[in-house]
């Protein structure tokens, strides 16, 4: 399940994405169109911006804007700098895998179907941007 938080990282990007030119844009502005605390708001959009998916210009004109275009964010990367692991199991995640205590992966039968979740998950979030998240999905 996404966090709130991850929510609203998607919540902003959707609103920055959805500008037609990649201008500078307030945070107040993102937080009041799309209802997101501000607070919560400069934490996520700092967080991104340090992951490199966002930059920011201070002073008249400034705001945040992203670094790399929306059709080269994939939406995995969102999920799992702000959520972390995609996998519902940590022995199954391919970034933050954890042996399971008590477990032989070789013969449990959970940890089979879990990689088969984990997988079909990824196949549309590294395949889905956050330039698809403007687009009316059918």
């Amino acid at each position: 399940m996404l966090s709130k938080k991850a929510q609203y990282a998607f919540k902003a990007l959707m609103y920055m994405a959805d500008k037609k030119e990649n201008e500078p844009i307030l945070i107040a502005e993102i937080s009041k169109k799309k209802r997101i605390p501000l607070k919560f708001l400069e934490n996520i959009l700092l967080e991104l911006k340090k992951a490199g998916i966002l930059e920011s210009k201070k002073g008249k004109g400034g705001g945040y804007f992203f670094k790399e275009s929306p059709k080269d964010i994939p939406l995995a990367k969102i999920v799992r700098l702000i959520d972390g692991p995609i996998a519902m199991l940590p022995c199954v995640s391919l970034y933050f895998y954890e042996r399971c205590k008590n477990c032989d992966e070789k013969q449990c039968g959970l940890h089979d179907m879990m990689v088969l979740v984990r997988d079909a998950n990824l196949r549309i979030l590294e395949k889905k941007t956050v330039a698809d998240l403007t687009k009316k999905m059918v």
